[in-house]
C-alpha cells in the first residue's frame, strides 16, 4: 500500500511496483485515516507511508496500523531535509524509512527486505537521523545497557551489525554463520531486549552506545 497525500509520488511508486512481476500494489491512500480503512479491507504485506499528511499524520497512523489484527510492516517515507519525526515513526512500530528521492532499486529492495522480516534503514542517513535526534543520555541509556548485557558474546556481535542496518545475509556473511542461526539469533536477541522488531532493536544497542554511529 501506497499511503503519501501527494497524487504525483503515489503515481511515481505506483508506477515503479506495477513494473516489478514480483510485488502486487493492492491499495493507496491519501491519508493515514484512508490507509487504516484499506488496511482493514485488504491484505497488505507492507505500507510506504509518508510522515506529514492531513487528518492523520503517517506517526499516528503507523502506530494505528501497527496495532490491527493483521498488522502491515511500514516503512516511513521522508524527504532529503531528514523530518524530525521519523524516529518517532520508527517509535511507533515502523520497521524502517526510505528517503523520498532514493533510488528505484533501493525502494523495491526495501519493500522486499521488510516483506521478508528485515528492517531497512538508509544507512547514512539512520546514523543522522539518531545522532541527531536520539540522545544516549540518563535512565534510558542505563536501561538499556542493562538489557543489552543480558546478550552472549555471539549475539552481541549480531546486535552490532543489525544496529548498522545489515540484513541476515549480509551478517551471516560477516560472522561467517548460516542465515538460518543467524535468524535464531535475531529472534533471541528480540526477546532479551524485549522489543518487537529490528528497528527497536536497532535503536536500544544505539541507547547502550554499543554501536559507534559515525564512519
Amino acid at each position: 500500500m501506497i499511503v503519501d497525500d501527494d497524487a504525483l509520488v503515489r503515481l511515481g511508486l505506483a508506477d515503479l511496483i506495477g513494473a516489478d512481476p514480483g510485488i502486487e500494489l493492492v491499495a493507496q491512500a491519501a491519508d493515514g485515516l484512508q490507509a487504516i480503512e484499506a488496511a482493514r479491507a485488504h491484505r497488505i504485506d507492507v505500507a510506504l507511508v509518508d510522515v506529514r499528511m492531513p487528518r492523520m499524520d503517517g506517526i499516528t497512523a503507523t502506530a494505528r496500523l501497527r496495532a490491527l489484527p493483521r498488522p502491515p510492516r511500514v516503512i516511513t517515507l521522508t524527504t532529503f531535509d531528514l523530518d524530525e519525526y521519523v524516529y518517532d515513526a520508527l517509535a511507533a512500530g515502523a520497521e524502517g524509512f526510505l528517503l523520498k528521492d532514493s533510488e528505484p532499486a533501493d525502494i523495491l529492495r526495501a519493500v522486499r527486505l521488510v516483506a521478508a522480516g528485515s528492517a531497512m534503514l538508509h544507512p547514512s542517513a539512520a546514523r543522522r537521523l539518531i545522532d541527531r535526534y536520539h540522545h544516549t543520555a540518563g535512565p534510558q541509556a542505563q536501561a538499556a545497557r542493562e538489557k543489552v548485557a543480558r546478550l552472549t558474546p555471539r549475539e552481541g556481535e549480531v546486535l552490532a551489525l543489525l544496529a548498522r542496518g545489515a540484513t541476515n545475509a549480509d551478517i551471516a556473511g560477516a560472522l561467517h554463520m548460516r542465515e538460518s542461526t543467524v535468524k535464531a539469533h535475531v529472534s533471541r536477541i528480540l526477546v532479551a531486549l524485549e522489543v518487537s522488531n529490528r528497528v527497536r532493536a536497532a535503536l536500544l544497542a544505539r541507547d547502550a552506545g554499543s554501536v559507534q554511529t559515525h564512519e
